[in-house]
């Protein structure tokens, strides 16, 4: 592991986040320079095992540098931490968080309401021993603290979520009943409000000197993301249904068949709209009645979409680009094989290669995409094997007991 670099550098954060959501927040925190010590149990995250599994993963152990324990998915959002085994069921593992609490300036769970409580080790209990100290939590439908639910107690995730505020209920075919998104973005946005509320939550402690206790919950969080069906409706009245590849509001403003693949388009301005219709060879289109204006094509979307269409189905995605790129916003539909071949990639450094423990090959995960002049956000270690760091962490803080 080498020397951890970015600006929350002098930021320790004990994290008991599993799963995604969590896991995501707090990896951003140790992409940025924090020292995240990940407190596990004696299991380990229950997403260690989440494919892609490399070839090695079977000959895992906790006890050996041969072999791995872990796949892809644990791997993309752990990077950058250190991990203990922690058991919490145990007087000794109890004891053990609060000792490294003291020397902590967050910690942050996504665990059911009050299982931190009866534990023993909830927010009055570590505050106790650490009054700066700030306390995060992520939950399915919040902490009672701040609000609380009538689905408190309820078990949640990504798609409930993204259910739940309405966001499925956009996505999809425009004559269907809504579709969940490709990625887990109702794991990602919450694990992204929590990492910036411990930000903000932090730098008020060390200016008051005093921790507090915050929440996200990812109902609350997909609610903000999904502002737009809220707007819709809240100044309208207007009940947006799936929205298919365009717009409900901006026109164009969507995706378009190419050759091969797709391409998107956003052309609502009356300059972009003006370029695009002349490298369509449309001028007509840019006093026509139907289309002269933003408001008007909203209402003419199924006379214009067709005209566009028509066009980028005659060529190519490359071909598009070169037409428009750089004066229309536009963009193709990336595969994954796309992205690793992108130019942007490379030159942001957005594809991190990776080397494993045991027999494996490189592999490559997602690159930090916050950047830094001054105090860079690096990969400074692979996602950690589980307790490997135990030992290491208890002599650097301190503590003199092994935690099982």
């Amino acid at each position: 592991m080498s020397e951890r670099s970015g600006p929350l550098a002098d930021v320790r954060i004990i994290d008991c986040t599993m799963a995604l959501a969590g896991p995501f927040g707090t990896g951003l925190l140790a992409d940025l320079g924090a020292d995240v010590i990940k407190v596990e149990p004696p299991g380990g995250d229950m997403s260690r095992s989440v494919a892609p599994l490399p070839p090695d993963y079977a000959n895992a152990s906790a006890e050996t540098t041969a072999g791995i324990d872990y796949g892809g998915y644990f791997a993309s959002v752990n990077r950058n931490k250190r991990s203990i085994v922690v058991d919490l069921k145990e007087a000794e593992g109890r004891t053990c968080l609060l000792d490294l609490c003291e020397h902590a300036d967050a910690i942050v769970e996504n665990m059911r309401v009050g299982v931190m409580d009866r534990l023993g080790v909830g927010f009055d209990v570590i505050r106790a021993r650490n009054p700066k100290i700030v306390y995060g939590a992520l939950r399915g439908f919040g902490d009672p603290r701040t609000g609380k639910s009538p689905y408190a107690e309820w078990p949640a995730f990504d798609i409930v979520a993204q259910s739940m505020s309405g966001l499925a209920g956009i996505t999809g075919p425009s004559d269907d009943g809504g579709y969940p998104c490709g990625v887990s973005v109702g794991d990602i946005y919450p694990g992204t409000l929590l990492a910036l509320g411990l930000v903000a939550a932090v730098y008020r402690a060390r200016a008051s000197g005093e921790g507090q206790f915050f929440d996200v919950a990812m109902y609350d969080a997909m609610l903000a993301f999904n502002e737009t069906l809220i707007a819709n409706y809240g100044y309208a009245g207007k009940q947006l249904p799936p929205r298919g590849r365009h717009h409900p509001n901006l026109a164009p403003f969507g995706v378009f068949p190419a050759k091969d693949g797709h391409v998107s388009i956003a052309a609502p301005t009356s300059h972009h709209w003006e370029t695009l219709c002349k490298a369509m060879g449309r001028e007509d289109l840019i006093d026509d009645k139907r289309s002269a204006n933003a408001f008007v094509r909203c209402r003419n979307l199924d006379f214009i979409e067709p005209i566009i269409a028509g066009w980028t189905s005659s060529l190519n995605k490359q071909e598009i680009m070169d037409l428009i790129g750089g004066e229309v916003p536009c963009g193709p539909l990336n595969t994954a094989a796309d992205i690793f071949n992108d130019p942007h990639i490379a030159a942001r450094n957005m594809i991190r290669r990776v080397e494993l423990p045991g027999d494996n090959p490189e592999v490559a995960i997602v690159g930090a995409p916050l950047k830094f002049e001054g105090t860079p956000s690096e990969m400074n270690h692979r996602a950690p094997l589980l307790g490997e760091h135990g030992e290491q962490i208890l002599d650097e803080l301190g503590i003199a007991r092994n935690p099982t």
